[in-house]
């Protein structure tokens, strides 16, 4: 082989090489998606405890702590879906729901995340947050376990473990996001039932 024949080789070769980005396809960015959810109607009424509530962000596990939709498809089968993510990771978009939910009924003089200043602190962790191919259309299976603890001396004030399941419309991708959204009403509704069920502890909290 000649040696302009091995440069012409060489100088192919360095040229696919540089090029190697450009032919691959590209993966297709993922949809993401916002966690539903269904209008509440709430009166104004003036706060029923005067303290401030601040609401951490829940801790979790490595597969739930992040924006992948985590399904489990069959026995002990754990998977993502694929080409779908939240729009922000599931402990953060689940505290910002809650956040929203207890300042709309007005139980608390004011609630906020664990960064501004509170009276009373909402410790969780997120237990299962995943769509779950018992039958067809999956259902939804949420688990959150809840402390709340007095700021100023660090003392649990009560605790308690919340568990909804929400059966999708059907297996679509839209109507399984729908069922999230539902199961996370659920868990809010609960939660503000039971935390205002602890108003006597919370009253001493300030």
């Amino acid at each position: 082989m000649s040696l302009r024949s091995t440069f012409s080789i060489v100088t192919l070769a360095a040229l696919v090489l540089s090029a190697g980005c450009s032919i691959l396809p590209e993966s297709n960015p993922a949809t993401l998606y916002r966690l539903p959810s269904s209008a509440m109607q709430s009166e104004h009424m003036a706060a029923t405890l005067p303290v401030r509530l601040g609401i951490a962000t829940p801790g979790a596990g490595h597969l739930l702590n992040s924006n992948r939709i985590v399904v489990y498809p069959e026995g002990n089968v754990v998977n993502v879906y694929e080409g779908v993510r939240w729009h922000e990771d599931a402990p953060e978009m689940l505290q910002a729901r809650l956040i929203s939910d207890l300042q709309q009924r007005q139980l608390f003089t004011g609630v906020s995340s664990d960064r501004l200043p509170h009276d009373i602190l909402l410790l969780s962790e997120l237990r299962h947050f995943q769509s779950e191919y018992d039958t067809s259309p999956p259902s939804i299976h949420l688990q959150l376990d809840v402390q709340l603890v007095n700021t100023q001396h660090r003392k649990p004030l009560a605790a308690t473990s919340f568990v909804i399941r929400t059966r999708a419309d059907s297996p679509e991708i839209p109507d399984v996001v729908n069922a999230f959204g539902k199961a996370s009403d659920a868990l809010a509704e609960q939660l503000s039932a039971w935390v205002a069920a602890q108003s006597s502890s919370l009253r001493t909290a300030d």
